[in-house]
């Protein structure tokens, strides 16, 4: 029996896809709560499921994995296809799942669009909005029309990007394979993946080699492409079949450090560099830096470039030309923060809100992240009961952190709470009833659209609260879906500095909220930052890291994030707030 590479994220989509398919079609709810509890099962395990496959390990003795989803799975990884999938799709237009991938539309009002006015793509969805036909839907409305036409418009604007998230897994797995070339000396993914942009949207991969048509010839094997759009001698072009494009070559070694300075861009940033060349009698390009005479003066490794303009190291994340290259011929770049500087991750979820975890089982991830202290977050809405389930009294979610500061004395237990800002600037709770938390976070959740001028007035008042030491996702974006709110940053941002209410970075792959751009004007600002996860479970935790990248982006260094304190600060940090 045949076994595909195959990870396990990639086997969890096939479930994910026709758990969609099913639930657009009002097929039995059960089934398709199976179908997603195994994806969820597959994505977050640590088997590897192609492995067990091919080791012939019984699968349905996993949780969530019965026999027939055993069986399913088995099909994937031998086949590269799932028949019922295959079978569903034809009942649909061939791009349906596009509409899943606007806010606010899920699969049942997926179904509804589809049902009632036959659309099956984005160019339609984006029609009938326009035409003002989907806001007599029931349970839609004029609102909920304006925003889907927006939603629509902004991924159309993002084109074909990818999130880093959703192409991380792709470049890794694609850098393991090359690497298995023994021919392959140095190899490194440049472009905006170095660069640790939120969204991605080629590979740029460069590398030496003493055997570049070898090279090219194991490129073009790997096992995962869907094109080959060219096949050269020291370059090679690939669509892999998630449609992320990749552009492999081999260059020489004198030329190394210049084809990845020259790669991994920016743009903007190697124009700068390219002028301040041109003031010197050099040029500059991917094969080198050289003189008047065309001798090659530097290229061999990147610092070997930037020391030449008399530099220091510019970390790929800083080539923004956003000042980095005066910082660097002053000495004064930034020491970025880096992942070992990390003791605490500032907002996590239980079930106890809108998680799904266990307490404990956020602690236990806390420690085997090498973590000192975590902040519990849940949102006050389900704490205090407002949506209409049952659920234990604050006391009792309260006491059980109490009671995990003393399973877990390694660990500092923060006691926060999500409260939502109310379209007033007020908070949807009062005083008293925030008063046994050691920290208030205060979050917008709905009415994005008010004005500049309101919107800002409401956080600016929100950040004046007394018991307000957090402001969370404070533009309230999410990445290709929708735009921040209208606000007056600027004054957000020194007002948070001026109340010492520090500013959180989401690291939810989606939202890196705040930007790289709006968190380097508010280190300028003298703001504080802290990075929470913003994890539902615990290994949703791990997500901290695109929230460090856009830190490092964003010219933050340890000093900037309360994610670095040592405990013994923490009960300090948490009393000054102004």
């Amino acid at each position: 029996m045949g076994v595909r590479q195959m990870s396990n994220s990639e086997i969890a989509q096939f479930f994910k896809e026709l758990a969609d398919y099913l639930e657009i079609k009002g097929d039995n709810p059960f089934r398709i709560r199976a179908y997603r509890n195994a994806a969820r099962t597959i994505e977050t395990s640590g088997y590897d499921f192609a492995k067990l496959v091919e080791e012939g390990y019984d699968l349905s003795q996993l949780p969530d994995i019965g026999e027939r989803i055993a069986k399913k799975i088995v099909e994937i990884v031998t086949t590269g296809k799932l028949s019922k999938l295959e079978e569903v799709k034809k009942e649909f237009p061939p791009h349906i799942l596009d509409l899943l991938k606007i806010e606010g539309l899920g699969p049942k009002k997926v179904k509804t669009l589809y049902e009632k006015l036959g659309i099956g793509s984005l160019e339609e969805l984006k029609k009938a909005a326009e035409e003002h036909k989907i806001r007599e839907l029931p349970g839609f409305g004029e609102k909920t029309e304006e925003k889907i036409l927006k939603g629509v418009v902004l991924y159309k604007k993002e084109g074909k990007r990818f999130l880093f998230a959703e192409a991380e897994p792709y470049a890794s797995e694609l850098y393991e394979y090359l690497k298995g070339f023994k021919a392959i000396h140095q190899l490194t993914i440049a472009g905006s993946f170095r660069r640790r942009k939120e969204t991605v949207g080629d590979l740029d991969i460069v590398s030496t080699s003493d055997d570049p048509l070898g090279a090219m010839d194991h490129f073009a094997s790997y096992g995962k492409i869907k094109e080959i759009v060219s096949k050269g001698d020291t370059r090679s072009t690939i669509i892999l079949e998630n449609n992320l494009q990749v552009d492999f070559r081999c260059v020489s070694d004198l030329s190394y450090g210049a084809a990845l300075h020259y790669f991994t861009g920016s743009k903007a940033h190697n124009i700068a560099v390219r002028k301040m060349a041109v003031e010197k009698g050099w040029k500059v390009n991917e094969y080198g830096v050289f003189n008047e005479k065309m001798e090659r003066i530097a290229g061999k490794t990147e610092e070997e470039i930037y020391r030449l303009f008399g530099m220091d190291y510019i970390e790929p994340e800083l080539r923004e030309d956003r000042g980095e290259l005066e910082a660097a011929m002053e000495g004064k770049l930034p020491k970025l923060v880096t992942a070992k500087e990390l003791r605490g991750d500032w907002h996590l979820r239980t079930h106890y809100g809108d998680g799904e975890a266990e307490p404990e089982e956020l602690a236990e991830k806390a420690l085997e992240l090498g973590y000192t202290h975590l902040c519990f977050a849940d949102k006050a809405s389900y704490l205090f009961c407002e949506h209409g389930r049952e659920c234990p009294p604050v006391s009792e979610y309260l006491e059980r952190l109490d009671a995990l500061q003393k399973k877990y004395p390694k660990l500092r237990i923060i006691k926060g709470i999500e409260v939502e800002i109310e379209e007033d600037g007020s908070l949807a709770y009062d005083t008293k009833e925030l008063e046994p938390f050691d920290l208030v976070i205060a979050a917008v959740e709905e009415e994005y659209e008010l004005s500049k001028e309101k919107q800002t007035e409401r956080l600016l008042k929100a950040i004046s609260h007394p018991q307000v030491r957090i402001l969370a996702h404070p533009t309230c974006r999410i990445i290709a879906q929708r735009n921040g709110c209208s606000l007056d940053i600027e004054k957000v941002i020194d007002t948070a500095a001026k109340e010492g209410v520090w500013l959180e970075i989401d690291a939810r792959p989606d939202r890196l909220d705040l930007s790289d751009v709006h968190l380097k004007a508010a280190r300028d600002s003298g703001a504080h930052f802290v990075l929470g996860s913003v994890a539902a479970k615990p290994e949703e935790m791990e997500n901290i890291r695109y929230g460090l990248n856009q830190a490092r982006r964003g010219w933050l260094e340890a000093k900037h994030l309360v994610n670095t304190l040592e405990v013994s600060e923490i009960d300090k940090f948490l009393k000054a707030k102004k």
